[in-house]
């Protein structure tokens, strides 16, 4: 499956999730029912999985987990907040950084409308 078709997958799963759950729950809640829906499809994913930091020669696990890894090439950030701030973006673009991925979906579920919680975001390389 090409990134953007694995993309397209994801953002489709999570309207389904938000359209039956709604907004107001925590985002463990919409963590585990969006990868049943991926995993459903066939998708491969990992839930939680621990990215460490590289420093000086050093690997170092400094408690960073990525709460979905899509076909070991999408890195989901999952979020049930009020608005989503500058710092959420940075969080996924360091993500995007540390792990060498090329595409990461920040996806926030406190929204009225799926559509307006969702921003796609790339790591150039």
């Amino acid at each position: 499956m090409q990134i953007n078709q694995i993309s397209g997958q994801i953002v489709d799963a999570a309207m389904k999730v938000h359209t039956t759950l709604g907004p107001g729950l925590l985002e463990s809640a919409y963590e585990v029912c969006l990868a049943h829906e991926l995993r459903k499809r066939g998708i491969k994913l990992y839930t939680q999985v621990t990215l460490p930091v590289t420093y000086d020669g050093v690997q170092i696990d400094a408690g960073y987990r990525l709460d979905l890894f899509v076909e070991e090439t999408v890195i989901v950030e999952l979020k049930a907040v009020s608005k989503v701030l500058p710092i959420h973006e940075a969080q996924l673009l360091s993500y995007l950084k540390l792990s060498g991925c090329k595409l990461g979906l920040l996806i926030n579920f406190h929204v009225v409308h799926l559509k307006d919680g969702i921003k796609r975001m790339v790591n150039n390389i």
